[in-house]
């Protein structure tokens, strides 16, 4: 099955250190301006999710979200969330240790995107 959404190993290092922290996680990544378009991490239940948010599947154990209108710009692409050193200016848990999510991606391959069409499209809010 193919993955929407996958994770670099030093982003799952970080994202276990934040569960042993901070109990279960969800991700969010909302394509506001500025920060607001970098993968938000919060604590379970801290970001409510809607209509418009589309669930693209799990990275280490974690539910992750975008919203409608990225997830349309990105559809065609599989997110790769990675790490890298310094400070976001969101919420998101992982600033505190000195480093912030970031997402990388990759096209679809013809095959890949045949099977997603196939599967039909990812669900929306909490679904």
């Amino acid at each position: 099955m193919v993955e929407r959404v996958t994770v670099t190993p030093a982003a799952a290092a970080v994202i276990e250190k934040l569960k042993a922290i901070h109990g279960d996680l969800a991700f969010h990544q909302s394509g506001g301006c500025c920060d607001g378009s970098a993968p938000m991490c919060f604590a379970a239940g801290e970001f409510r999710t809607g209509a418009q948010d589309v669930r693209l599947g799990e990275i280490v154990g974690c539910q992750f979200f975008i919203g409608a209108a990225q997830f349309e710009y990105w559809s065609h692409t599989q997110l790769i969330i990675d790490v890298v050193p310094g400070r976001g200016a969101g919420f998101s848990l992982e600033a505190p240790e000195g480093v912030r999510f970031l997402t990388r991606s990759r096209v679809f391959t013809d095959e890949e995107t045949a099977e997603l069409e196939a599967a039909g499209p990812p669900p929306r809010g909490n679904a």
